[in-house]
């Protein structure tokens, strides 16, 4: 067996490309989404928009366990970032709520959700300034957040 020389650097920044290729796939379901609400179908309407309300809320809470995650793994995390790690899966929680009690949904919780996934950039970069993301972690996050967050935005729209 050869061993492999490894490079002082990955490609994307420190990120591994596997990463960044599944992260970017990441956005297919949201992307099917929104096309089919473009589609003007009113048969699968509603459906577009429980796939599209879900999907926000399901990445936002999981943004929020990789927020978590990196602070059980930091030796004196922010204490900060242990209330900013629940917050996510509180919104998403908070945005069900129209839909439970019969008002209005899901358009203005699909903006909350994309405000909030775009707003999580802030946490990242937070992350990335105490040392605590991984180097390009940023790299990986601006696009996912944008892209995730306009096209939650943009399925509110319908």
């Amino acid at each position: 067996m050869t061993d492999r020389p490894v490079p002082d650097r990955l490609p994307s920044g420190g990120i591994p490309p596997i990463a960044r290729l599944l992260g970017l796939s990441g956005l297919l379901p949201q992307l099917a989404a929104v096309a089919l609400l473009l589609s003007g179908d009113p048969q699968s309407r509603y459906s577009a928009l429980a796939i599209a309300y879900a999907y926000a809320a399901i990445i936002l809470s999981f943004l929020g366990g990789l927020w978590w995650g990196l602070a059980a793994r930091t030796d004196s995390p922010p204490r900060w970032l242990w209330f900013a790690s629940v917050a996510p899966s509180l919104i998403a929680l908070v945005t069900a709520w129209p839909w439970m009690v019969g008002l209005r949904w899901p358009g203005p919780s699909l903006v909350v959700l994309g405000i909030s996934l775009i707003a999580a950039l802030l946490v990242d970069r937070a992350l990335v300034r105490a040392g605590i993301a991984p180097p390009g972690w940023m790299a990986l996050r601006v696009p996912l957040s944008l892209g995730l967050g306009i096209l939650t935005m943009l399925a509110a729209a319908f």
